[in-house]
């Protein structure tokens, strides 16, 4: 049997629990009639404490892992502007859609669900090792894309963008629970210190159980969306965000000869599925909720395929 094949499998196999456990969090609300109630709880308790507590414990160690290259963020985010251009142009060009529209169309092209997908698969599949880098693009990314897209929008409204829309950006991600769990705890990591253990045992077991819970509960939230409208852009967003992005990003690391380990943690995410923010985006400015809507579930079922994909391309390349 050829090796790329074996190497797939071997990706799809290690990959599998993680998409059978969103499966199940599909299964409880649209079969097993679990309320919204549930899903609203559980996503607070996953996103507001025990993604943060897991972030906040692994960068504790910060100080003592080896060091990152940070040049992985001229892979990922020059991805993003080079992929967003092609949305753009895409949008306009064979959707005929408004600048408004195209913005929204574009950032479900480059939006990854970093935080509920990318961040427990890259943590199961990569390791811990892999948190450092996870989490450097995790500071920057809500920025950078938010800020992106705000002045594509505003520019696409009124001919340019204004200095309130970045600070309201910028205070939504500096008082974001991950981000914070993340820049305090690589604080802490250079104090030299170590945590007492009636706090290093608790913030630990709250982490490990992040990873299948978010996994879960992304599931869940699943649930609540139709694929019913605008399948053809939607199915456009799909293969900017699974094929593109995630290859952009492996050509960029190569120009650049960025270490395998940060290049695999830049594909891996650039791979992940559109996020929910691309939805409520769609939402704030009331253009493509049903594309975006589907967007979401279509990419979320596609990349179980696609991400152990691009991972057996990327490690038959380097």
């Amino acid at each position: 049997m050829p090796a790329f094949v074996v190497s797939l499998w071997h990706q799809i196999v290690l990959s599998s629990p993680l998409f059978v456990l969103l499966a199940l969090g599909y299964a409880l609300v649209r079969f097993g009639k679990w309320p919204s109630t549930i899903t609203d709880g559980l996503t607070r308790f996953v996103f507001s404490l025990a993604l943060p507590a897991m972030l906040f414990r692994m960068m504790c160690d910060f100080s003592e892992r080896p060091a990152v290259d940070a040049r992985l963020l001229i892979a990922f985010f020059g991805s993003c502007l080079v992929v967003f251009i092609i949305g753009r142009v895409i949008a306009k060009r064979v959707f005929h859609l408004d600048g408004v529209s195209g913005s929204v169309f574009a950032l479900g092209g480059i939006f990854s669900n970093n935080v509920m997908l990318g961040l427990p698969i890259a943590t199961i599949m990569l390791g811990e090792k892999s948190i450092p880098a996870v989490a450097l693009v995790l500071v920057f990314n809500g920025l950078i894309l938010w800020t992106l897209v705000t002045i594509s929008v505003e520019w696409a409204r009124n001919g340019s963008p204004t200095l309130a829309g970045f600070v309201k950006t910028a205070r939504s991600v500096l008082t974001n629970p991950l981000i914070i769990g993340i820049i305090s705890g690589t604080l802490f990591s250079l104090t030299g210190l170590h945590l007492p253990v009636f706090i290093d045992q608790p913030v630990s077991m709250l982490g490990q159980v992040a990873p299948p819970l978010s996994l879960i509960v992304l599931g869940m939230g699943l649930a609540e969306y139709r694929v019913t409208e605008g399948w053809q852009i939607s199915t456009a967003i799909c293969f900017l965000k699974l094929i593109v992005q995630p290859m952009v990003i492996w050509a960029l690391a190569w120009a650049m000869d960025l270490p395998a380990l940060e290049t695999q943690v830049v594909v891996l995410l650039g791979s992940m599925a559109t996020g929910v923010n691309v939805y409520l985006m769609s939402r704030q400015f009331n253009v493509l909720t049903g594309p975006a809507a589907a967007s979401l579930v279509m990419s979320t079922v596609l990349a179980a395929v696609t991400t152990p994909l691009i991972l057996t391309i990327i490690g038959v390349g380097m």
